[in-house]
């Protein structure tokens, strides 16, 4: 009996690793993948740091063809999850399948919590592992080969000067084959999941009446399939009189903390607020005022990224990829691409609902918590909700594409890894910086003016929660700093509460603007990883405040009403 047993165990494993279907992992590789966890109760712990918030649609002012494309979009997003899962971690679709495949009350646990971060690395504890443990975030995800190193990259590079473009494109991921490396495109290397979600949007194009949003459509199908995304970024920026505000595709380079060069799929789907909209339509007009009010040389001003620069007001339906993992996107400014910028300008969208969301659940918490008595009455939702706008317009501000040894590059291309850290200190603190201007100018009500210091400082803690080697957790923390060292906000030991010093705060702000501003100007790598090492550092005062906010939630997890419909 032993060994008929035996024997028919062999038959049965031998049935699971030979019958899979091709592409699968195998029932044998399934149980090898992960190997150990974190304690379940902790993994619970900081999944609950989440608040679950229910975000609707609410699609009443839809014609029933564009319910019908709304639909569609929402299974094209899906696609990007798909994507998105292999971008940031080689081994990723299979844990997915392991987990999906558990049938313990912690397999479940670790789901959902895998799902949120899209992976095993803990984006709300510095990508600390939460699953195989031992197995530590590759710093270039799964873009590149997992032991490539800078050196190995520039070095091909320099022997290799015809792969330049392509390696350094935002839209290609690096392989190793026989000793080689190559560039593989994003419509190559994900052409399984691009193909059917290119399909999904052409399908959606044809319930659509608006012309420019089915045009839209059309040309970021064929980008998905030809990996040039040029066109349909400066037929995205160009939508106009449309309900349905989407935009899809690879954007953000954050993933990417090895070169900062590789681009992530994400997706945005909103409903426009025309009424909110219309509201904000004049800011994009000063635009030049933006840039001249800016502290620094009139020699590196740019005012050639686009006069353009629409501003919409929507309420998020779904999002997808990037954006979704761990701490939920507030507003975005895109195309990131500097030849669309230039052309256009770039397009702020400002999701009004998640903003809401997020200051009711987290902000108002954090700041009762952390900020003196004195200043708690100047917090408020529109101070807030402002500063959100103005940061995204900064994004369009500054130097883009600049001169360095006498050659054409880009900011992003001469800081690297360190671009998304620099780039978001710096719209953070022009967004403050231009808010005051345009408060000045009667834009925004005067009152604001008292308030947006105190409610800067209350996001900054909300901020650096999100955790100080994230881009935005990063940031805030060196303004937090820099300020701090310039006198600009206070910290009393006896209470642990932070405070703004209304005589300091104004010179602070425009030091930090100046010294960031001609970071990126000069294209100074070697300057920005000063700046960021010098600043981006967890004081004691600090860390007493990250303490005492450990029961208040990090953000929100939305939970998308039109999934139940998909």
């Amino acid at each position: 009996m032993k060994t008929k047993a035996i024997c028919l165990f062999i038959i049965v494993l031998f049935f699971f690793v030979s019958c899979g279907k091709k592409g699968e992992t195998t029932m044998t590789e399934i149980k090898t993948v992960i190997t150990d966890f974190t304690n379940i109760d902790d993994v619970k712990k900081q999944s609950d740091r989440l608040a679950p918030v229910e975000i609707a649609c609410d699609d009443s002012q839809l014609s029933d063809n564009e319910k019908k494309a709304l639909r569609l979009l929402v299974k094209a997003a899906g696609y990007m999850d798909k994507i998105f899962l292999r971008q940031v971690y080689k081994k990723n679709e299979a844990m997915e399948r392991e987990l999906l495949s558990g049938n313990k009350a912690e397999d479940k646990i670790l789901y959902e919590y895998f799902k949120v971060n899209f992976g095993p690395f803990d984006r709300l504890n510095a990508d600390i592992p939460f699953i195989n443990q031992s197995e530590a975030k590759p710093s270039g995800a799964n873009f590149y080969p997992e032991d490539l190193s800078k050196e190995e990259f520039d070095k091909w590079i320099t022997e290799h000067p015809e792969d330049k473009l392509a390696f350094m494109s935002n839209f290609t991921t690096i392989i190793r084959k026989d000793g080689k490396l190559s560039a593989i495109p994003y419509s190559e290397a994900y052409a399984d999941y691009l193909k059917p979600a290119a399909d999904l949007l052409k399908q959606a194009a044809e319930s659509i009446d608006n012309p420019s949003l089915k045009t839209y459509l059309n040309s970021r199908a064929e980008a998905l399939l030809n990996n040039d995304y040029f066109q349909s970024d400066m037929d995205w920026v160009d939508l106009k009189d449309h309900n349905i505000e989407i935009v899809i595709g690879p954007y953000e380079v954050y993933e990417d903390a090895l070169f900062g060069y590789k681009a992530s799929f994400e997706c945005f789907i909103t409903l426009v607020d025309k009424e909110e909209s219309a509201k904000l339509s004049a800011l994009a007009g000063y635009l030049d005022e933006m840039e001249k009010n800016l502290p620094y040389d009139d020699k590196y001003r740019n005012f050639s990224r686009g006069a353009s620069s629409p501003v919409v007001v929507a309420n998020e339906v779904f999002a997808a990829g990037d954006t979704k993992a761990g701490v939920q996107t507030t507003a975005f400014n895109l195309p990131n691409d500097e030849r669309v910028r230039e052309a256009k300008g770039s397009k702020k969208v400002m999701l009004k609902n998640v903003a809401r969301a997020k200051f009711d659940k987290c902000w108002i918490p954090i700041v009762n918590t952390i900020l003196a008595e004195s200043d708690l009455p100047f917090i408020s939702f529109d101070s807030y909700y402002n500063h959100v706008l103005m940061h995204e317009m900064a994004h369009g501000l500054g130097p883009g594409i600049i001169e360095k040894n006498g050659v054409k590059t880009t900011v992003n291309q001469e800081l690297q890894n360190l671009y998304s850290v620099i780039e978001e200190t710096k719209a953070d603190i022009l967004g403050l910086w231009n808010l005051g201007l345009m408060i000045d100018k009667g834009f925004f009500p005067k009152e604001l003016k008292d308030k947006m210091h105190v409610s800067h400082l209350g996001g900054i803690f909300r901020s650096i929660r999100f955790g100080t080697n994230s881009a935005h957790g990063g940031a805030n923390l060196i303004q937090l700093n820099y300020i701090m060292e310039k006198g600009g906000f206070n910290y009393n030991e006896e209470t642990s509460r932070f405070s703004v010093n209304r005589e300091k705060i104004h010179a602070a702000v425009e030091a930090l603007s100046h010294d960031v501003l001609m970071i990126e100007a000069l294209g100074d790598f070697e300057q920005a990883k000063a700046f960021v090492e010098k600043y981006r550092s967890v004081s004691p005062a600090v860390q007493k405040a990250l303490e005492d906010l450990k029961n208040v939630p990090i953000d929100i997890k939305p939970i998308y009403a039109i999934e139940k419909e998909i």
